[in-house]
């Protein structure tokens, strides 16, 4: 998994290297690798390196070093290169580079000329506070060019620790080449949007970074836990889903969890059949799934519940929630039941003290789900209450009790409809019934969950290929079709 490091470990690792190695062997390493990818996408873009026009937009920090070093590699590959600078200082040596090699550098005026690929290095990783002129008008020119824009280590304007925008400008990037390590405000909202494709460029950090607090799921990761059966398996040792969704108002919320959960690797779906007609129509929509009236309690095998989708919050619902929060296998959380969670404390105390014990609890809280749960906690929600917590929606966020985390990178706009959550629930749980054996340990729970959120996010992507606008049924339909092409190592949506 793709480790992302706040900038305060950047800084401390970046400090440790340099003590070990000669005076500017980091930048000469960064600004290689940049050079290495602009080349690349030049070709891509141009055809032909050789004649292509770079423009680079220089602040004073060290990442305008990068930049005009990598500018001079690019001047002498051919490239016609010219800098410009937004401030009163720039980086000497870098600058020197690029003019022996024949590039040019010129005060940021009014305007930007007609180029093939613009470079920013305003400012990096240390930015703070709002981009001053003239280097917020130069953005906004980079930003209006129909040029191809490149990031130098983070967009000018990008909190690089936690997304945010600082002021009301920040460069929209095509790419962004980042050093070292992956930063978390590249892949968080909103500072995703702003940085485009994330390339890493390796600059010998790796061997003295700690281990990452946060982390993004990619194919690989996946992969582990969306492998097919092994010959030995049966029904019950690929996991059995209990499923409590549904109600006369909300019927549909069932079959779309029950659909999310199928399609995981499970060798069986049980549906809690609530004396109502839910079950009953979930079972004819799909007859490979299983209805019980019996009390959850009493029910062997259940490797995980999902319980919530469709629930209305009455006392009924209530008390259902608790008995499943008594039984050890991980219970999955969504929708009417968190909404129940953050109406009944005695439901709280029970995560807490699952938590306690070390069992698996998963909320999947939407944004107003959230501040009803926690309000404006930002950070320890899931220590506080020992569970894990999907927070839903751009970029979502998996946050686990012990402070870590995972950031989604999959999903896109078009899942924001109704139903995709219910989906979604089904999907988490099914895959933490198929790997029971691993589940019941809260940090490879959290893989799990994580890759959950991700197939999800591929689902969407899928279905909205050509365009095509999202619903949550097109989900249920596509979740096999995504499974086949990502065992297939086919992510092309």
């Amino acid at each position: 998994m793709l480790g992302l490091y706040p900038v305060a470990d950047v800084r401390a690792a970046e400090e440790e290297v340099m003590a070990t190695v000669p005076v500017g062997t980091l930048m000469q390493r960064a600004s290689f690798g940049l050079a290495v990818e602009c080349t690349r996408l030049l070709r891509e873009i141009v055809g032909a390196v050789s004649g292509a026009r770079v423009a680079i937009l220089v602040g004073a920090g060290n990442n305008g070093g990068d930049a005009l070093f990598a500018g001079a590699v690019l001047q002498a590959r051919g490239v016609q290169v010219c800098a410009y600078t937004v401030g009163e200082r720039w980086h000497e040596a870098g600058a020197r580079a690029l003019l022996d090699n024949g590039g040019r550098i010129e005060p940021f005026a009014d305007s930007l000329p007609d180029v093939e690929l613009i470079l920013d290095a305003v400012v990096g990783i240390g930015a703070v506070g709002p981009l001053r002129e003239p280097g917020r008008s130069a953005i906004q020119q980079a930003n209006a060019s129909d040029a191809l824009r490149v990031a130098v280590d983070v967009p000018s304007g990008v909190d690089a620790d936690d997304g945010s925008v600082l002021g009301d400008a920040a460069f929209c990037a095509d790419v962004t080449v980042t050093f070292g390590c992956a930063k978390p405000g590249l892949f968080q909202a909103p500072g995703a949007d702003f940085a485009g494709a994330v390339r890493l460029v390796d600059i010998g950090l790796d061997q003295v970074l700690p281990e990452p607090a946060w982390q993004v799921v990619g194919l690989t990761d996946a992969l582990e836990y969306l492998h097919g059966p092994s010959r030995h398996d049966y029904k019950y040792s690929r996991g059995v889903v209990g499923v409590a969704a549904g109600s006369a108002r909300y019927p549909g919320a069932a079959k779309l969890a029950v659909a999310g959960a199928r399609y995981t690797g499970v060798g069986m779906t049980m549906i809690l059949d609530r004396d109502d007609d839910v079950a009953q129509d979930t079972v004819r929509e799909f007859p490979d799934v299983v209805s019980t009236r019996d009390d959850p309690r009493m029910v062997d095998r259940i490797s995980a519940w999902v319980c919530g989708p469709g629930f209305v919050g009455d006392e009924a619902d209530a008390e259902l929630i608790g008995v499943l929060l008594q039984l050890p296998a991980p219970v999955v959380l969504d929708a009417g039941a968190l909404s129940a969670v953050a109406r009944d404390a005695h439901l709280r105390t029970a995560i807490e003290e699952r938590g306690e014990r070390g069992k698996v609890t998963v909320l999947t809280p939407h944004a107003g789900e959230y501040r009803a749960l926690f309000g404006d906690d930002e950070g320890s929600a899931a220590s506080k209450i020992g569970a894990i917590i999907v927070r839903k929606g751009p970029a979502t966020c998996i946050c686990l009790p012990d402070g870590t985390g995972f950031i989604d990178t999959a999903g896109t706009a078009d899942l924001a409809c109704a139903g995709s959550g219910d989906v979604l629930a089904g999907i988490i749980a099914g895959l933490l019934a198929h790997y029971a054996d691993v589940a019941g340990s809260l940090d490879r729970a959290g893989e799990i969950v994580a890759t959950a959120v991700w197939l999800h996010g591929m689902a969407g992507r899928c279905a909205s290929a050509a365009d095509r606008p999202v619903l949550a049924t097109d989900l249920m339909r596509v979740l096999p079709e995504v499974i086949a092409g990502l065992r297939r190592g086919e992510v092309s949506w």
